[in-house]
């Protein structure tokens, strides 16, 4: 009996093994093809690639996300229906497919297009990732698991930024690359990603999934309320700063290495402040935790705005709003994970990440527009300035929960 039981723990602590690595590489994937737009569009515009201009790409930018954001709102429900494993494998495999094709793409439009239907796949992706990430790890612990997450997406546009200093002009090779990769993620999670014990054993035992209107009653909507801003503003700035860093500092007088290496410092800066951020976060409280995030990027974004002669300067500047920008975003997915209980979960967390990708087409949206004018720089860092103060106000408005509770006891049961 001792044996089998044993042998029961060494396989769910194995199959624990596999959600976080497969959950991590799927959010992985999704930080590099949307940091990779941003990483080639200089080149792009430079080699005028199938005629494009600066305003075919603020198009084709928008709609990759307009894609991501549908993708995002629909997959929640169904996630909490369907279950976790097969939503996610398959958004793996639409995005992967679609994705190694758009360098054959003859034409804007046909570019376009390609990264509007990748993007359906894509926007599944992060929300699924962070709820089977949430249900692995004991409630304590959930900040850092939303946290740990989303390195993942850092580390792929990390990956990206330099993959993007390595091939130069032979941007065709990002797509391809991602493409094959991403179809042999979807080939591994089939065989060893399982599905999420706390869906399995709320469908057992009958569990009522609830629709999207749950959210919207009086026990959830004054927090619904403040995610969904805080939501919008943080993806606004993540998808902005992503897409058009590099372009922004060429404008402000960086040559065109110098301002995609940046890109490369912020997202490293990411990476940290998500394992900063999560730490603190389970310590000393979701919310006042992001309260503080969000308050030192207004601070570093309006820093951005001036033109540095130090290189020194500029990359402790950069390094610090990636520490700071990228991490206040992750953290409202943490405190969604920590409020709302299982039934709910995937829903909660795709109306988040739905709403908030709409943050990430204006975003894009409206630097590319400031760039498009030639005010790019420094109009487009006192835009974002602004935007993490408003997320700031945003999240005061949230009840404020426990680091520690666990999201059935903290949340109201509907």
């Amino acid at each position: 009996m001792a044996s089998a039981t044993t042998s029961g723990a060494s396989a769910r602590a194995g199959n624990g093994s596999w959600t976080v690595v497969l959950c991590w590489i799927t959010v992985l994937l999704e930080g590099y093809d949307l940091v990779v737009l941003g990483a080639i569009i200089p080149t792009l515009l430079d080699t005028r690639h199938v005629g494009m201009t600066a305003g075919d790409a603020t198009t084709i930018a928008t709609l990759s996300l307009v894609g991501v954001a549908i993708g995002a709102v629909c997959v929640g429900p169904l996630a909490d229906r369907l279950g976790r494993r097969r939503l996610l494998i398959g958004s793996v495999v639409l995005f992967s497919l679609l994705t190694v094709v758009v360098p054959l793409a003859h034409s804007v439009a046909a570019f376009a297009a390609l990264r509007l239907l990748a993007g359906l796949g894509l926007g599944a992706c992060m929300p699924v990732s962070l709820t089977m990430m949430a249900e692995h790890m004991p409630a304590e612990r959930r900040a850092r698991a939303s946290t740990l997450t989303m390195t993942g997406y850092h580390t792929g546009a990390v990956i990206t930024s330099l993959l993007a200093l390595r091939v130069g002009d032979d941007w065709e090779i990002l797509f391809y690359l991602l493409g094959v990769v991403g179809l042999a993620v979807a080939v591994v999670q089939w065989f060893k990603l399982p599905e999420s014990e706390v869906f399995v054993r709320a469908r057992r035992d009958g569990a009522r999934r609830v629709p999207f209107t749950e959210l919207l009653k009086p026990a959830y909507l004054r927090a619904g309320l403040g995610i969904w801003v805080a939501s919008f503003m943080g993806l606004l700035l993540v998808y902005g700063l992503n897409t058009w860093l590099p372009k922004l500092m060429n404008d402000a007088g960086y040559p065109v290495p110098t301002a995609v290496t940046q890109l490369l410092v912020l997202n490293v800066g990411g990476v940290v402040g998500l394992v900063l951020g999560g730490f603190v976060a389970d310590r000393r409280g979701i919310k006042g935790t992001t309260m503080a995030w969000f308050a030192v990027s207004v601070a570093m974004l309006a820093c951005l705005s001036i033109r540095m002669e130090s290189d020194l300067m500029l990359n402790t500047v950069v390094f610090l709003t990636g520490v700071f920008v990228f991490s206040a975003m992750v953290l409202v997915y943490a405190y969604v994970t920590s409020f709302y209980p299982a039934s709910v979960r995937g829903t909660a967390l795709g109306s988040a990440s739905g709403i908030g990708r709409i943050g990430s087409i204006v975003g894009p949206s409206i630097t590319g527009a400031l760039v498009s004018s030639g005010v790019g720089h420094p109009w487009g860092f006192y835009f974002f300035a602004a935007v993490a103060a408003l997320g700031l106000l945003a999240v005061t408005t949230l009840p404020r929960v426990g680091g520690n509770a666990s999201a059935e006891a903290a949340a109201p049961a509907g």
